[in-house]
């Protein structure tokens, strides 16, 4: 039987300690894998993606599809029992946000010294083991990132962010290939992303997987690759 709110508290607001309940699938998750929306004072709703807005939260999973259906069912005034006003481009928002958050990781990530960037770097950071997360430009050619890929095919690559943004992060006019160093940020980006995915196709591929990003090839402004 699906858990009832306590009054006073928006319903999918807790499902226990650390756990939160989404609105529209009833799935519990971690609070980390899940968004949080919560009302202003005039009822509209925002997304908050860092959790740290006051008021009460409504969490939904971290999919397009989810939050479209939120919107169209009223979900948000149903949870917080008080009128509330979700606009149309309420999942693009979100989609704004989370890239912002794991762009913000990553040019943590540049600051703390854990970023290799350009494809000599980044394959000298693969050949030495120093490296943990693999991020390659959605609309970077594939040929550089098959290469990159067979030196390192355990790692996670990350297909989030056009050359555009992952320069814009990095103080670069464009990149294609960018690699994260172990530790708490790649930690971090690969969550951020995880979440991004049910927002952008392509995001996250596995472990092993060198498929070719089907796109148009993009030089980075640190050389040829």
């Amino acid at each position: 039987m699906p858990e009832t709110a306590p009054a006073g508290r928006a319903r999918g607001e807790r499902a226990s300690p650390g756990l939160r309940r989404c609105l529209v699938t009833r799935a519990v998750r971690p609070r980390e894998a899940l968004l949080r929306f919560v009302l202003d004072p005039k009822g509209r709703v925002l997304p908050d993606v860092e959790a740290r807005l006051p008021g009460r939260g409504m969490w939904l999973s971290a999919d397009r599809n989810v939050v479209n259906k939120a919107v169209a069912k009223n979900l948000f005034a149903r949870a917080a029992r008080a009128p509330a006003q979700a606009t149309a481009d309420l999942d693009q928002q979100v989609e704004a946000l989370l890239v912002r958050r794991g762009l913000s990781t990553l040019g943590l990530a540049r600051r703390a010294g854990q970023v290799a960037v350009g494809f000599e770097q980044v394959r000298a950071a693969l050949r030495s083991g120093s490296a943990a997360v693999l991020l390659a430009a959605s609309d970077g050619a594939a040929d550089g990132r098959q290469k990159l890929r067979r030196l390192a095919p355990d790692l996670p690559l990350i297909a989030a962010f056009s050359s555009a943004e992952l320069g814009a992060a990095l103080g670069r006019e464009s990149l294609v290939h960018v690699a994260v160093a172990p530790g708490g940020l790649a930690r971090r980006l690969l969550q951020d992303v995880e979440r991004l995915a049910g927002f952008r196709t392509g995001v996250i591929a596995p472990p092993a997987d060198a498929g070719p990003i089907e796109s148009t090839e993009t030089r980075e402004t640190t050389g040829p690759r």
